[in-house]
């Protein structure tokens, strides 16, 4: 039987927290970030889905690679076969990101109105224990979904954009609140 020690040296709750103005340099740096993205959704929407097309083309190139330390011919087959598809899927986001930044956002409002639906019903399968924050998370999710949807094709030149700049600014928000933490919560950890 193994046991494992669970008072090592190096956790996650012994690592040091970033000096205070790290925190605020980089939450002011990503909240900029977000105005400067929001300022121009369109051809950041574009940015976004050609960095998504690179992405996937390296994905696919590493997905190749690993194929020949597989074992066995089945494996190695569905591993570069998986990887030229990605390699597909990048080529064409880049070559075309009009219309690859359509289909992307379609793709996201299905996804947004599919699991906001299971995360109401969840919800309700679970309300005794605070399901009632994950069906208010689905009702979101539905709406955020429907709404993409109902506005498409237009949607598609706007959103991914949009939702950059707001997640950027939202994370910057987050490192600015963590710089200000209470001294006790600090101290008590």
């Amino acid at each position: 039987m193994t046991t494992y020690d669970g008072g090592s040296r190096m956790g996650v709750g012994s690592l040091r927290s970033p000096p205070f103005w790290v925190c605020i340099l980089l939450g002011l740096v990503m909240i900029a970030a977000g105005i400067l993205v929001l300022g121009d959704i369109m051809v950041m929407t574009l940015i976004s889905t050609i960095f998504i097309g690179w992405v996937a083309i390296i994905t696919g190139a590493f997905e190749i690679i690993h194929a020949f330390w597989t074992k066995g011919w089945g494996g190695f087959v569905w591993q570069v076969l998986l990887g030229i598809l990605y390699i597909a899927f990048g080529i064409v986001l880049i070559s075309q990101p009009v219309v690859s930044a359509l289909i992307l956002t379609y793709v996201l409002g299905l996804v947004l109105a599919v699991s906001g639906f299971v995360r109401i019903l969840l919800g309700i399968t679970h309300w005794r224990e605070a399901g009632w924050i994950m069906l208010l998370s689905g009702v979101f999710g539905v709406l955020a979904g429907i709404v993409i949807l109902t506005g498409w094709p237009t949607t598609g030149l706007w959103v991914l954009g949009f939702l950059l700049g707001v997640d950027l600014i939202s994370h910057g928000v987050g490192w600015l609140a963590y710089a200000w933490r209470p001294a006790v919560a600090v101290s008590s950890t």
